[in-house]
């Protein structure tokens, strides 16, 4: 099995005084996996299973080909080959950066002989050249965790496992490492397991969502198709159904102050200017309430994102709620959420042609800090700002 095939399968069941956490997953071992849920959803509790911190009363455990857990075994936490990155950066304060860095590796021991990371590469990934020689105490919060975060890639682990590595970090500290595990995301090929409740760090850098409540894993899977799942934004209003956009810069347009997207072959986005080269990737988040249909293409509107697509399913909510899924482009997709009545009106049905509107300004420009290279990715927030009276011809509900 090469690495590429390899799974993560997470099928267990605790109970922990009144707390009842069951879980059944099986996701890709590769990228990162973000765990996402409310305070007590059971997010640490599987994070703590998979690590062995905590037992199974019954299920398996495995990543890859190695079964940590399955009844009859249960195998170690020292035997796991996981690397750890907590809240806090748990550094050794009698050791300088460059130490504490090695004791990752020395932990490592046998895997050490076929490094998957190498301390200069790390080194260079996390931009620790410069604090090497500093003890713990000299740095700030921010270099503090990206030496935590290296000592447990030097650990050559299967499996990296980072609890809320940001909660205890301030605004700018938090934007800084939040680049780093960008680029370790990207550079790695080593799976990430997340745990966050912040949903923007999740629509940044998550490539696999697992929503949890209430010690339940409700949604698993490719984080595009979990964030359209209407049950999930109806338990996590703060991740609200969308769409999200893998994306390229084209070109700026300095007179209006636009940048466009390639969304693909012929479809472009246009959202306010990013300070960013053409050719670099991102995301963007597109709320379904955000977006308007239209049978005809529109002339006479403010709007200026109109891409043509075809209706590929509908999905009633409730008595006054649609979502509608459109491909455009061919392959790309996007949810639209509009009223029954608009649905009615408009005769819309698998199959038919329909323009998707979306306004430039509802799509907020990202603010969060870029790792240098590669060209990184972030996430286009849309702001909270309504759509004009005229932006569309079948309402969004509001």
């Amino acid at each position: 099995m090469s690495p590429s095939d390899e799974r993560i399968q997470v099928r267990a069941r605790k109970r922990l005084g009144d707390f009842l956490f069951t879980c059944d997953i099986d996701l890709p071992a590769s990228g990162l996996i973000a765990l996402f849920g409310a305070s007590g959803a059971g997010k640490s509790t599987l994070i703590n299973l998979v690590a062995g911190l905590t037992r199974p009363d019954e299920g398996r455990i495995a990543v890859g080909s190695r079964v940590f857990f399955d009844g009859t075994a249960d195998v170690p936490i020292e035997q796991r080959e996981l690397g750890f990155v907590f809240q806090d950066a748990r550094l050794f304060p009698h050791l300088t950066a460059r130490q504490n860095l090695m004791f990752g590796l020395k932990r490592a021991g046998r895997r050490s002989r076929t490094l998957r990371a190498k301390p200069d590469a790390v080194i260079d990934l996390l931009d620790l050249a410069s604090v090497l020689d500093r003890r713990p105490h000299t740095l700030s919060g921010g270099e503090r965790q990206r030496i935590a975060i290296g000592r447990a890639l030097l650990a050559q682990p299967r499996l990296l496992l980072m609890d809320e590595p940001l909660a205890s970090l301030d605004g700018p500290r938090k934007a800084e490492v939040l680049a780093y595990i960008e680029r370790l995301r990207d550079e790695f090929e080593v799976p990430i397991l997340y745990v966050s409740h912040s949903v923007e760090e999740v629509l940044r850098l998550a490539r696999t969502l697992v929503v949890l409540k209430s010690g339940v894993a409700v949604a698993a899977g490719p984080i595009d198709d979990v964030l359209q799942e209407p049950a999930v934004a109806r338990l996590f209003p703060a991740i609200e159904a969308a769409s999200l956009l893998h994306c390229q810069i084209r070109a700026h347009d300095e007179r209006y102050g636009l940048t466009a997207l390639e969304v693909d072959d012929g479809v472009t986005l246009r959202v306010p200017r990013l300070e960013l080269a053409p050719g670099t990737s991102i995301r963007v988040r597109v709320p379904a309430r955000d977006v308007a249909l239209s049978l005809s293409r529109p002339a006479d509107v403010s709007t200026v994102n109109r891409l043509p697509g075809t209706v590929t399913a509908l999905e009633i909510l409730d008595a006054t709620h649609v979502d509608v899924r459109v491909r455009i482009g061919g392959r790309v997709p996007l949810l639209a959420r509009v009223t029954r009545e608009a649905t009615e009106r408009l005769g819309l049905t698998v199959g038919l042609p329909v323009w998707c509107l979306i306004k430039s300004v509802a799509l907020d420009r990202a603010t969060l800090m870029l790792g240098q290279k590669p060209p990184a990715t972030l996430s286009c927030v849309p702001a909270s700002s309504p759509p004009a009276a005229n932006d569309a011809q079948a309402e969004s509900p509001r």
